[in-house]
């Protein structure tokens, strides 16, 4: 079972992302909360937090932008690595601070270097300094890594940045497996049950840093990082939630917003609710067209040539209501058999790329036809960030930890999930029903939300570059329109297809208009299409 995200971390081409983001198939996405931008007291609220702060650094941040870093080796060839210190609470800089893991490979050269580019996969909770040196610092265009040095931040509360805890191992495998599509009583109160322990842990062993993993205080951080690397404007490109997080660093910063690429954007109006069945449709739109291919193919387990997607999803429920009664057996060391809670984020996982299509194909077959459930485990399992020794990474504690404080509860008690179930079962016939109840679980939260849902317009930045997927799963081609509409200076760019996020996924056409812009700082048309 997931627990809610606010996006989904893009993946590198060729495959399922190696750490997930996910959205939550279970806690599923995004996020939100009723549908239509923030214009209550609550969102204009967020605007004031969200105001441009002062060009000058005031006098109590001083010694935390005046930092010198002492770079040192990772231990992987190429990077090296530092720790820049933030404060805890902004609000109280003197009252302790957070480090701050950083990470960089230095531009190769040739050519004048263009400063820093700052990367971020998504998430929230997704390691920005991971998808670097498995990935960005090795995989993006070489005229890039040419001219710029690299970086990632492990944002406050993940990865190596201090992060935050909730539950252990053996606890974690219970609460994946928790059922969110309950039949009767009990197995609602198990799903709150699970949720409220999940909470508890979290707040027990994080209790002081679960108030300061904002994404606001994370853009902050953003800004000193940039200003120690030695950098007057920030350049960076954010994935998923790293487009929140990008749109939040320009709406604070809008005079030291560089060159931004926001790439499958998310929509920072729409509060909790809104962002989760909206998300539940992008998850509806990118099954349609998986259903679509696997019928044309010849080991597709849910249909033959000519079978209508809306059969393919009724054979798949089918299959999901089979393992709720009844899980099969997956060889796992830990005697974890597959349910239909794997079951389902296995799916949701396989359909953030298309390149995963064929994968999943295999392990449904393996699991309907051969009662094995390997594959769709080892699916989940990636999503998770779970590794062959059971051990958990701390993306799904970051993930709700930011979530639940970015925003408003989505539901507050069980008694509004099931009133919205109709809506989310019209977004989705397969996965509705679970990721409505997967947005119950920030109603147990121990901390009360710092954010509201609210417009970000960032006046007087340079042009931003808002890329959306038409087919996205996790964040919905809707976002992107919506924020390239807030953003005062963006520039839409659109790529038409399936998948989570654009640039280096294959389209020649988004990724040089990108390389275009972070290169030579040349913005496309505003609405151009590739495809």
């Amino acid at each position: 079972m997931h627990t809610r995200r606010i996006s989904l971390f893009s993946s590198p081409p060729g495959g399922v992302r190696t750490g997930g983001a996910l959205l939550a198939a279970a806690a599923l996405l995004v996020s939100a909360c009723s549908s239509g931008s923030a214009t209550s007291s609550g969102g204009a609220v967020a605007e004031a937090a969200l105001a441009p702060l002062p060009r000058a650094v005031p006098a109590a941040l001083a010694s935390y932008y005046g930092q010198k870093p002492s770079w040192r080796s990772c231990g992987v060839p190429g990077f090296e690595c530092a720790t820049v210190k933030a404060p805890l609470d902004y609000a109280e800089p003197g009252d302790g601070d957070v480090r701050l893991a950083v990470a960089r490979k230095k531009a190769t050269g040739p050519g004048e270097r263009l400063g820093s580019l700052l990367v971020n996969p998504g998430g929230p909770g997704g390691s920005a300094i991971g998808y670097l040196q498995a990935y960005a610092g090795i995989g993006y265009p070489a005229e890039i890594r040419a001219r710029y040095d690299m970086v990632a931040v492990d944002p406050r509360g993940v990865a190596r940045s201090e992060p935050v805890e909730c539950l252990d191992g053996r606890d974690m495998d219970t609460y994946t497996q928790t059922d969110l599509t309950p039949d009767d009583k009990r197995e609602r109160t198990a799903v709150v049950d699970a949720y409220k322990k999940f909470a508890e842990g979290c707040g027990a062993r994080s209790p002081k840093l679960l108030r300061h993993v904002s994404t606001v205080e994370t853009a902050r951080d953003m800004d000193i990082v940039r200003a120690v690397l030695g950098d007057t404007k920030l350049n960076y490109v954010g994935a998923s939630y790293g487009t929140f997080l990008g749109a939040t660093y320009a709406g604070l910063f809008p005079g030291r917003a560089g060159r931004l690429v926001l790439d499958g954007a998310m929509d920072p109006s729409l509060p909790a609710r809104r962002l989760n069945l909206d998300q539940t449709a992008g998850f509806e739109t990118a099954f349609q067209s998986f259903a679509k291919d696997c019928v044309q193919q010849p080991d597709c387990p849910l249909g033959t040539k000519g079978t209508a997607p809306a059969e393919v999803g009724r054979n798949l429920k089918a299959f999901f209501r089979k393992l709720d009664a009844r899980p099969v057996p997956t060889g796992d060391a830990d005697g974890r058999r597959l349910g239909e809670a794997l079951a389902t984020t296995g799916v949701t996982a396989a359909l953030y790329d298309e390149g995963a299509w064929a994968q999943l194909r295999e392990a449904l077959s393996s699991a309907m036809k051969e009662n094995d459930g390997a594959g769709l485990l080892l699916l989940a399992d990636s999503y998770y960030e779970r590794d062959a020794d059971g051990r958990y990474a701390n993306l799904m504690f970051a993930n709700a930890a930011v979530n639940c404080l970015d925003l408003p509860a989505a539901f507050d008690t069980p008694e509004e999930v099931r009133k919205a179930l109709p809506a989310f079962e019209k977004a989705s016939p397969v996965f509705g029903r679970g990721l409505a109840w997967a947005s119950l679980n920030c109603a147990y939260w121990p901390v009360r939300h710092t954010g509201e849902p609210h417009r970000i317009e960032a006046k007087g930045a340079a042009p931003i570059v808002v890329v959306g997927t038409t087919r996205d799963p996790a964040t919905p081609y809707r976002w992107a329109r919506a924020l390239s509409r807030q953003l005062t200076s963006a520039r839409l760019l659109t790529y038409e297809g399936d998948g989570h996020t654009a640039y280096g996924r294959g389209s020649a056409c988004v990724d040089s208009t990108i390389n275009a812009y972070l290169l030579r700082g040349t913005p496309p048309t505003h609405g151009k299409r590739c495809s």
